[in-house]
This record gives C-alpha cells, structure tokens and sequence, in this order.
C-alpha cells in the first residue's frame, strides 16, 4: 500500500507506473458486522452510537468485474447514509446486500457478513476492467454513488428509475471509506483539480443531490428569483443547496438551529436566515399533535424576509418535524421537494393547504449520471465549493458518523483514507487562489460544542 500512497502523493506518475503496481491482497476499510445488526434493539434513535458499531477491518481485495474501477481511495466522507448505516435504520444494511446478491454472478460479491461503507471518494484510479475505455490507471477522480444496471427499459429516459438502482456504500458492498473502493466506471468523474483530496471528496452525493432537488427538471426545475425555503441550511446537504439556489439568480431563506449557524449561511451570503431555535419554533405540542399556529408564525415570519412573498419551494429533508409547515408555507402553485426524513418517515400535513393551493409534493433521490455530471461540472469551475468543516482518519470513522448523528457539525465531516495528511492533491493553484475564502469558510467556523 506504501507504493501506492508514495505514487499518488508524487503527482507525478504516470497510467503505465500506476498500473504496474502491485496491489495488496487486502486492505483497510470502515465496515459494520452482520453479527452485530441486533445490537442497538430496543434503544431510542437519539442513543445509538455509531462508534460501537463501525469497525477498522483488514478486508480482501474484491475481485474487478467488466465495467468497473478499482480506485486508491485517498479521501472520503460522512453521508446521512453512513448513519443509517451505522445504527441499522430503517434495516440493516445487510438486507440490500442479500437482495444484490441473489441476481447471481459477480452481485454474489457484495453479499458478505461485513458492509464497507461510504458513498464518497477521491483519488486515483489502479485498475479498469475489461470493457472501461473512459478511464485509465492514473486517473484523479471522484465519485458519484449512483449504482444501475440498466437491463430495465424504465432506466433509460431517467437512470434513477432503473429498477436495479442502488446507492453506491449504502445498498451495495466495497464503498469509499476504505484504502480501495470498488465502482463501476460509469460512476467516475474528474476530480476538481483546485482541491485538497478530503475536499474534493466531500461535495459528490449532497451536490448531486441538492442539484436534482432543486435544478433539475426531475426536482424543482428552480429558476431565477424563486424564493427557496432550506432546512438545515447550513449542514451537509442544505450548505450545497444554498449555494445553489444563490448561483442559480434565487433568494434562498436558510433555517438554521443556532447562531452560529446563521453566521455560516450568511457567510456565504444568504440574508434571509432564521434561527428556530432562538425564535423558538416548536410546530408540534405533543408527539402525536402538530400546531398549526406555529406554521402561520413561522410563514408570517418568512413574508418578513422576503418583502411579503411566501416561498416558491420548500427544499425538504427533515421529514416528520418538519413537513406540516413545510406544506403550509409554501405558496400557492409551489413546490415542496422532499429526498430524506432525517427526523422521521411518517409525515403529517393538512391536505386543505395542498390541494386548495395546487401546490405540489415532488419526491427526489440522489441523482442521475447526467444530474451528478453538470453538479460536478459547478465544483470544477468554482461556481460551487466544498462544505468541509473537520477531517478525521479512517480509523476515526465511527467519531465522525457520531458526530453527524448528534449534530455536532456544520457542513461535511471529511475522511482520510490513503492520504497521509491534509491538504494533498492541489493541482491548478490558481483556481484555489481565486477562491480559497469560499473553499475555507467552513473550516474557520466555530464548530458546536458537544
């Protein structure tokens, strides 16, 4: 592994050197233990603890099938799916694994008692199977987390409609937190050449996802001067969304839980912002009755924001908590676009303030390749920057995935695999040098006490 991480590091060698090296017969990687699926049984969600179940194991080296990539991963990152994984919500991971594995042949691969996580990475391509002619050893790349097949009619107009979809880390084996990662060659994508390794990795699934949510015409179709209501606009998916909604000519009205969280989302230069905690926001009285008051507050509030306009799009991911006044302040005609529940998958909403209003609920999931492709393209040219607040080593992934449990972070919590430190991997400095302000503003914020 030494002569890989020496040959990356150098900058400087080429596809023929990169493919004559030796690769190990296994290597280090984040993974969770079928054995242990059970173990947090009977315990509230809030008190699982990812670092109990996320284990630093010495894995074999998986066997490279046609159209796939074995890539040297040098950095990677924690998803919201590396949570769920950890905590075996809503299902152990091991069920998606069992379900890719009954199609036979080289699927059997990923049906293993141990699951290498994580829908990220940065680094260097080692080896292409037969039938790849995109990629060569050598290659700086990144990579998106959409896994297909594409035997199906149904995904060929729109590849997240693939009935063999599958996220890439979460519902299949030999992910990016990991020393190797294993991808099929369709997921690569160039790697952002004025980034650091653990920043480049950190946009790919929460880019793509936010630009699907709210770009593209399979989400919101957003378009200039739209107002875009953002929950959690400051953490790993709303930070990348907002981004978006700024660059794309709309006014994005950022919902944050603390002040220092306002201060991010106007750093990077959102005026809009409201912090519920400290205006104190509670839109349900009891577990089971929402307050209906508190979404007229709270839409009152947002007109104040916006000169009197109600938004024109909710940008959804909280879910549960969320989701009724997300529904009641959205305008008439508008859209509430939803790809998660982080805080519960049984919503609740008053149906009058839906269908009275022609107001629409579109739901999204991650992205297609194209979505992925142009998302990237945004990263690349420095129209949209990495997230990044703190970096872990490998070894420290279960601290990480905690700390995105708790929500002791803002932004993205970065992994480093193979690079031996930060800030390795910068190839056009003068791109970073026009924008490094932007590429540092979550690594000079103040992170949650916790």
């Amino acid at each position: 592994m030494k002569d890989i991480v020496d040959a990356v590091v150098s900058g400087h060698t080429g596809a023929r050197e990169i493919a004559a090296l030796e690769l190990p017969g296994s290597y280090r990687a984040a993974t969770l233990h079928k054995s242990e699926a059970g173990m947090f049984e009977g315990m509230a969600t809030a008190d699982k603890d990812p670092r109990k179940s996320i284990h630093l194991d010495e894995v074999p080296l998986p066997e490279l099938g046609p159209g796939e990539a074995l890539v040297a991963v040098m950095a990677s990152s924690v998803n919201y799916n590396t949570v769920w994984s950890s905590i075996f919500e809503p299902v152990p991971t091991f069920a998606f694994l069992e379900r890719y594995g009954r199609r036979g042949d080289l699927a059997e691969r990923h049906d293993l008692p141990y699951h290498v996580i994580g829908s990220d990475l940065a680094g260097v391509v080692l080896r292409t199977g037969p039938g790849v002619t995109r990629w060569q050893p050598g290659d700086e790349v990144v990579a998106h987390c959409l896994s297909v097949e594409l035997e199906s009619a149904d995904g060929h107009g729109d590849t997240m409609l693939d009935p063999e979809q599958r996220i890439w880390g979460y519902e299949t084996n030999f992910g990016g937190l990991a020393e190797i990662a294993l991808v099929k060659s369709n997921q690569l994508m160039p790697k952002p050449g004025h980034l650091t390794w653990e920043e480049a990795a950190a946009p790919g699934l929460v880019n793509s996802t936010a630009y699907r949510q709210l770009v593209s015409r399979n989400g919101a179709g957003m378009k200039q001067g739209d107002n875009v209501l953002i929950w959690g606009a400051s953490g790993g998916l709303g930070s990348y969304a907002t981004q978006l909604v700024l660059a794309g000519g709309g006014t994005p009205i950022c919902v944050v839980s603390s002040a220092h969280k306002a201060a991010i989302c106007r750093a990077m230069g959102a005026e809009a912002v409201i912090d519920r905690s400290a205006e104190g926001y509670r839109f349900w009285r009891d577990e089971h009755t929402q307050d209906p008051k508190e979404w007229k507050r709270f839409g009152g509030r947002i007109r104040e924001l916006t000169g009197g306009e109600d938004v024109d799009i909710v940008f959804e991911h909280p879910g549960r908590e969320t989701f009724g006044a997300s529904v009641y302040v959205t305008r008439k005609g508008g859209t509430v676009v939803t790809c998660a529940s982080t805080s519960g998958y049984t919503h609740e909403y008053d149906n009058r303030y839906l269908w009275m209003s022609l107001k629409r609920i579109v739901g999204t999931h991650f992205a297609n390749y194209r979505e992925s492709w142009e998302a990237n393209r945004l990263v690349v040219k420095g129209r949209i920057h990495p997230t990044l607040s703190r970096v872990y080593p490998l070894a420290q992934t279960g601290q990480a995935a905690y700390d995105v449990h708790r929500n002791l972070h803002h932004g993205k919590v970065g992994v480093l695999c193979l690079a031996p430190r930060e800030g390795l991997g910068v190839r056009d400095e003068e791109l970073r040098a026009r924008h490094a302000d932007a590429i540092n503003r979550f690594r000079t914020a103040p992170l949650p006490a916790g």
